[in-house]
């Protein structure tokens, strides 16, 4: 079940979160904004690329989970900026996403069938496991704003429960 509360955090499902380390400074509000919309978009575009090219119903339906959920997220989170008046700031651990996504999606073009299955789920669940743990050691302390940091609470929640969604795939694909 989503909320407004999970806008900013939904975003953060497709890429290694190895871009996330790179941010050595505290990230700003609007910093942590461009980051979660990013994310979201990215992880929209791997979810299409999964529900196109897998046969599997399970993998299918959890990108499925993952487009709907994203895309009612992104809106949200768009609709958070407006009402706080913060422009998101692109910066580094934006731009490292958005090019580790872009590498990943090149990686599963070439792969088919449950080659591409697997390799799509275990990032799913790798990238979940990394995302909750920068949540809650980088981006939540790091939030100054009330209204995002509850955001970024309550996505860390909905985030453990994807993170076993895609490890009860993975389970379903071995």
């Amino acid at each position: 079940m989503l909320t407004r509360y999970t806008a900013a955090l939904a975003a953060l499902l497709l890429v290694s979160a190895a871009p996330f380390a790179q941010a050595a400074d505290k990230p700003t509000d609007p910093q942590i904004a461009h980051i979660a919309y990013t994310a979201g978009v990215l992880d929209i575009e791997a979810a299409k690329q999964a529900i196109k090219t897998s046969k599997n119903k399970e993998v299918v339906a959890f990108a499925k989970d993952m487009e709907r959920d994203h895309e009612a997220v992104n809106k949200q989170a768009l609709d958070l900026v407006k009402k706080l008046k913060v422009k998101p700031e692109d910066n580094a651990t934006s731009q490292a996403l958005s090019k580790a996504a872009e590498a990943e999606r090149a990686k599963l073009a070439k792969l088919t069938g449950a080659e591409f299955d697997k390799a799509y789920i275990e990032n799913e669940v790798a990238y979940h496991k990394q995302v909750n743990g920068a949540l809650e050691t980088l981006l939540i302390p790091s939030a100054s704003n009330a209204e995002l940091k509850s955001l970024l609470e309550t996505g860390l929640k909905i985030f453990q429960g994807h993170e076993q969604h895609a490890e009860h795939v993975a389970g379903m694909l071995k």
